[in-house]
């Protein structure tokens, strides 16, 4: 049977309408900033009107608001994804339900896959129901090393999930890029090169002058003006040292690119270079197993290494597992206990899946963490957010409190206590 919740839920994004945020104050419980600060004991969150007001040790719950009851539990904001597919995949395998990539579109750059999200997706039910209420969807697939413009989300349940639409530029560089654009690194920096010119010279010339000599469509060379001029993120995806630095000397030719770093096996190779470039990581978690010659030099211990050398790394790049978010920090955190291993303290773990990928974004002021004026995105948790065992009890999103019911809650109450030798009921719906 279907909880009364997830009914709400889909009633809510059947009929176009979404709940209304409530104000309220949480006490008691351990609370995390998710800025890298350390715990909070028997701290106090309060949220007005979608957004926190407040949250630490002291904080006066002001009258007429209501409380929860959180002593014994950890409160944290709620983890944010970045390079995810969230909410243009359901079912990988099924071609029809799977917008992650366009391999034969005409366009790429200019593709913006917001018009592709589907908050109703199951995955998306599934990252929310372990605590994911932030995402940074990225197309991962077309014919050309651009790959699109992705968006940012949330995860609530209700029809309106874009955060912000064409938030970021992705391109593909290593040896992916080389792949794409004719077999060689050589040829992908040119076309990327190529590219950047060419909106460069859109963005200077005079409204309607005629383009000479032009490899990209219309399109796909307007899309890409923000880029040049500073106004959109590019986040450039790779793996090896030399190619980490290929892409930092973008910076010499367009100076008002915002580059930011996806993957990075490699990156603590180059942690000097990155961290004097002031670009962020989003890095591939636990990335140890060279899978390919430009990961040769992958270690668990990559994040914890750049980290120690000034990098602003966060956690990223998961495809498809985004709900291990939270697992693959509290490894980062046992990495800390291995001898010779680097990993990153509790508190700056945290802030990997928080407030880091929220900066890297370009968005640390809106959410990411419980500093005041953040999007109320809280998290009610029965034990440590990063030890495995704990489970998510509440989440709020924009101070509105969500469904954890997804196909994976409901494939457990429907098999759990089946009789011996009768059939589970049938679904509700």
């Amino acid at each position: 049977m279907i909880a009364r919740t997830a009914l709400g839920a889909l009633a809510a994004l059947l009929s176009g309408t979404a709940a209304q945020a409530q104000d309220m104050a949480i006490t008691g419980g351990r609370v995390v900033i998710g800025d890298g600060s350390a715990p909070i004991e028997g701290g106090t969150v309060v949220i007005r009107a979608g957004k926190v007001v407040a949250a630490g040790a002291g904080v006066a719950v002001p009258p007429g608001v209501a409380v929860l009851d959180a002593k014994g539990k950890w409160v944290t904001p709620g983890l944010v994804v970045a390079v995810t597919d969230l909410g243009l995949v359901d079912v990988g395998a099924v071609d029809d339900s799977n917008d992650s990539g366009a391999g034969k579109a005409p366009f790429n750059a200019a593709l913006d896959i917001s018009a592709a999200i589907n908050p109703a997706a199951q995955p998306v039910a599934v990252a929310r129901a372990n605590g994911v209420t932030r995402a940074a969807v990225a197309p991962l697939g077309t014919g050309a090393i651009f790959e699109g413009q992705g968006a940012v989300i949330d995860t609530g349940s209700d029809p309106k999930a874009v955060t912000a639409p064409r938030a970021f530029q992705y391109v593909e560089l290593g040896e992916d890029g080389a792949r794409l654009a004719g077999g060689s690194r050589v040829a992908a920096y040119a076309v990327l090169k190529n590219a950047l010119d060419e909106a460069r010279e859109i963005a200077l010339a005079p409204a309607g002058a005629r383009r000479d000599d032009v490899l990209l469509t219309r399109r796909d060379a307007a899309a890409l003006v923000p880029v040049v001029t500073g106004r959109q993120p590019l986040y450039v995806h790779v793996e090896r040292a030399a190619d980490i630095r290929m892409a930092l000397a973008l910076k010499g030719d367009y100076p008002a690119l915002k580059l930011v770093l996806v993957g990075a096996s490699e990156g603590w190779l180059a942690a000097r270079e990155i961290a004097a470039a002031g670009v962020p990581v989003l890095a591939t978690p636990l990335n140890d197993l060279p899978s390919r010659f430009e990961q040769l030099a992958a270690t668990q211990s990559n994040v914890g290494r750049m980290a120690a050398g000034g990098v602003r790394v966060a956690l990223g790049a998961y495809g498809g597992n985004s709900p291990a978010v939270a697992q693959y920090a509290g490894n980062l955190v046992a990495l800390t206990k291995v001898p010779r291993a680097t990993g990153l303290s509790w508190d700056k773990a945290f802030a990997a899946i928080s407030s880091g990928p929220a900066e890297a974004m370009g968005m640390g002021d809106r959410f990411g963490s419980l500093r005041a004026g953040r999007a109320g995105d809280v998290v009610i948790w029965d034990g440590d957010p990063l030890d495995v065992r704990s489970g998510v009890v509440k989440v709020f999103i924009d101070g509105v409190e969500q469904s954890l019911g997804n196909h994976q809650s409901r494939l457990k109450d429907r098999y759990q206590t089946v009789p011996e030798g009768s059939l589970p009921k049938a679904y509700d719906w």
